[in-house]
């Protein structure tokens, strides 16, 4: 069994769904999360099967992803232009804790 970060549902959800009202976007951001967390990796996905996955429509789906791209809570590479991208999740919560209690040389 997979556990989220209490950030996820504590702050994330209301701010995706609540604030920017995009709750599709919260729901991708969740089934990417889950799937990272199955393929221990980044997570190569076409917007058909996103959609699919998910139970969005294909354009609901790219407008999620879109969206977390554009707030950098998703990382999309591609190899080129036409390629399926590999996605990975940004947890920018927990890099700006880890930064802060780091010792600095």
């Amino acid at each position: 069994m997979m556990t989220l970060d209490d950030y996820v549902v504590d702050v994330l959800m209301r701010d995706l769904v609540g604030h920017d009202r995009r709750p599709a976007s919260f729901l991708v951001y969740l089934w990417f999360t889950c799937e990272q967390a199955h393929r221990h990796g980044a997570v190569q996905v076409s917007y058909q099967e996103l959609a699919e996955s998910v139970g969005l429509s294909k354009s609901s789906a790219q407008a999620a992803v879109s969206w977390l791209v554009r707030r950098k809570l998703l990382t999309a590479t591609k190899e080129n232009a036409t390629a399926i991208p590999n996605y990975i999740v940004r947890t920018p919560w927990s890099d700006a804790a880890c930064r802060t209690t780091l010792p600095r040389k």
